[in-house]
């Protein structure tokens, strides 16, 4: 009897040393049947923020542009060094890769040929970033250059100033503004398809990386000094700057905000971003302006390849309203779920206001 005892309490032994080692080595999730969930994204390389779309977060109006698309070979893309994905902070992010270019549709933001500025698809190239960059977060802004034809018809705006006789700009947008924003809808929830398509053939899932769509800052608005109302800042109709900074921009968020909901990504609502800093706003002190105004570089109009893009810098952020725009980024993507929008606190910083509290 002693020695089948002892032979019990030696089996009891041995199997809990292996029960403790199985559980040691596969933990608590392997008792479950499902897989160890995997820590970040998948690859090598730094952890990476990358950034797509059109003049908005390319860094258009923020100047320090980079050589290669400040016009050379006839690349416009305008990528700032001052652009807010270079300056939004995320812990463990410290690679971060722009690949939006100036004017840019949804169509070259998507796979396809699309080409702007003799850029290729940016979702293409993010297939060549994901080689040596483990791509933490993806910004997208896109969309503005499709149906919409923001940039088109703010300078419409600009022209029936000029015609004091004829119609303001707003009577005609009035009619196809919003079919306009409609038709564009599916061509973004393409386009972010298309990014999260080349990611998934990477080896991401979902749960590797944040995915966020954000919409278009009001660059002008109501309320400007008359004197500004002029070639010397924003030469823009009264009625026209307030349809803008309401109907134009807000409905265009919205628009935006339904193609997040059907692509999947986070909304990131920027229609009140510059709420009190639009161009001209300043007056006499345009310091605290984060866009641009009437922009017109004169050394340009005596070269032929870059005239025709001496205005290009117009009513878009300066290099304060992207570092304004990277702080709301900031808290937008520390919280990880969720909608949000970017508005104005009492320190005078933009702050990701929850979507709820925001209303």
């Amino acid at each position: 009897m002693r020695r089948f005892r002892w032979w019990w309490g030696a089996l009891v032994l041995v199997c809990v040393a292996v029960l403790a080692g199985f559980f040691l080595f596969f933990g608590a999730a392997s008792r479950s049947g499902q897989p160890l969930p995997r820590q970040g994204p998948p690859g090598t390389g730094p952890l990476t923020v990358v950034a797509f779309g059109d003049s908005t977060v390319s860094g258009e109006g923020a100047g320090s542009y980079t050589a290669d698309t400040d016009g050379r070979g006839g690349d416009w893309c305008h990528r700032s060094a001052d652009a807010f994905v270079q300056k939004v902070r995320i812990p463990g992010v410290t690679a971060r890769v722009n690949l939006a270019c100036s004017g840019a549709p949804a169509g070259q933001v998507a796979l396809g040929d699309v080409r702007q500025w003799g850029e290729p698809s940016q979702a293409q190239q993010l297939a060549n970033v994901v080689k040596d960059h483990r791509v933490a977060a993806v910004v997208i802004a896109v969309g503005a250059n499709d149906d919409p034809q923001f940039s088109a018809q703010v300078t419409n705006c600009f022209k029936a100033w000029f015609s004091l006789g004829g119609p303001s700009c707003n009577v005609a947008l009035q009619q196809t503004w919003k079919s306009k924003v409609d038709a564009m809808v599916p061509k973004v929830v393409n386009a972010v398809g298309d990014v999260k398509k080349v990611l998934a053939q990477a080896g991401y899932v979902p749960a590797d990386y944040q995915l966020v769509l954000q919409s278009y800052a009001t660059p002008v608005g109501p309320g400007i000094p008359a004197s500004l109302q002029s070639l010397d800042g924003c030469p823009f109709r009264t009625d026209d700057l307030s349809w803008i900074a309401s109907t134009g921009i807000t409905t265009l968020s919205a628009g935006l905000k339904q193609a997040s909901v059907q692509s999947g990504a986070r909304f990131l609502d920027l229609a009140r971003a510059g709420a009190n800093h639009e161009a001209c706003s300043g007056g006499a002190n345009p310091a605290k302006e984060w866009f641009t105004r009437l922009t017109l570089h004169l050394s340009d109009l005596g070269q032929t390849d870059r005239a025709q893009h001496a205005l290009q810098e117009s009513f878009h952020p300066n290099a304060a309203g992207h570092a304004a725009i990277a702080d709301c980024l900031t808290e937008f993507l520390a919280v990880r779920e969720g909608n949000a929008a970017c508005l104005s606190g009492q320190d005078g910083k933009l702050h990701a206001v929850p979507e709820t509290t925001a209303r």
